[in-house]
């Protein structure tokens, strides 16, 4: 049997996965949702959004890589910028 090879950016990004979902659950049962519209063109909750975001940053760093050889910090940083703003305006 194989195991998959760790490394630590691998790991950082589970780990910040799964505080992000951690977080999220606290702050649902501490303070309940309201659906609101923003700039995305539907209602959308917290959960909605981060999962938005999430699915934008993948995005973001495929199409990276396809369009540049430019290491991948760029597209990290573009993507914390869009789920920054998916968050708060999304």
């Amino acid at each position: 049997m194989q195991w998959m090879a760790w490394t630590l950016p691998t790991a950082l990004f589970f780990t910040a996965i799964a505080l992000m979902l951690a977080g999220m659950t606290v702050w649902e049962l501490v303070s309940p949702t309201v659906e609101r519209r923003g700039l995305l063109p539907m209602r959308t909750t917290r959960g909605d959004r981060l999962f938005i975001g999430l699915l934008g940053s993948a995005f973001i760093h495929l199409g990276w890589l396809a369009a540049t050889e430019a290491p991948l910090w760029g597209a990290s940083i573009l993507a914390l910028a869009w789920i920054i703003a998916v968050m708060r305006y999304g």
